[in-house]
């Protein structure tokens, strides 16, 4: 499989996934769209749009933004399957016509994933436990596009992911290593204010289950992804 990533920033990689792809053989390219690195339409079975601390319509303040849609919009047109994780998952609802906005709680550190009825008969989450913690970090949220199946929820946000035809957006993180929380956590301090959804850095790093369990899940989940690409 031929897996292309973007990349909104040096500190949010594809973290445990890449580990996940070597593993299984899979080719890995990516664009490094922060450093001014373009998008090509080159030939690829998965895209994933990956993590950002920007919201999706500061435009003006980071311009590669648009060409970014246009992008993700001309692979959902070739019918490619487009994984979007936490910023861009939040891009991909946008583009099918759902609204991103501020959530009522910022949502950081380790909190309990409910996946719901229509979650065991989708593609993207058979196989995964009716519960489990995943990984958090984020102030925005995104409604629900035209035609999509609402798939989880946490306490604190309803919409925590989704599936239209082949496009899957996560509001969580499954890809998280302790590598990659503690690159987050140096990077995006500022926003670790108190809060009733906001976790210590300490009970985040220090959660080594979570962590063991979170990989497990992670290699499901991108199982049931290869099948949806038609590489099972």
């Amino acid at each position: 499989m031929r897996l292309h990533y973007i990349q909104h920033n040096p500190f949010e990689d594809l973290a445990n996934i890449a580990l996940w792809a070597k593993e299984s053989g899979h080719d890995i390219s990516g664009t490094r769209i922060y450093a001014g690195e373009k998008l090509h339409d080159d030939d690829f079975d998965l895209l994933l749009v990956l993590g950002g601390e920007m919201n999706i319509y500061q435009e003006d303040l980071y311009p590669w933004l648009a060409e970014e849609k246009r992008f993700i919009r001309r692979a959902m047109d070739r019918e490619k399957t487009i994984l979007g994780i936490c910023l861009g998952a939040q891009l991909i609802s946008d583009l099918l016509g759902g609204i991103v906005h501020k959530n009522r709680y910022r949502e950081i550190g380790w909190h309990e994933v409910k996946l719901n009825r229509a979650a065991f008969s989708s593609s993207a989450f058979k196989g995964l436990p009716e519960t489990f913690m995943a990984f958090q970090w984020h102030g925005d949220t995104f409604d629900l596009p035209r035609g999509a199946t609402e798939l989880a929820s946490t306490a604190a946000c309803a919409n925590q992911a989704f599936e239209v035809g082949r496009n899957v957006g996560l509001q969580f993180h499954l890809e998280s290593s302790w590598q990659s929380i503690r690159r987050l956590i140096d990077n995006c301090g500022d926003e670790l204010t108190p809060g009733r959804f906001v976790q210590e850095p300490e009970d985040m790093l220090s959660a080594e289950r979570h962590l063991k369990e979170l990989h497990t899940h992670l290699e499901v989940f991108m199982k049931n992804i290869e099948s949806m690409v038609g590489l099972d």
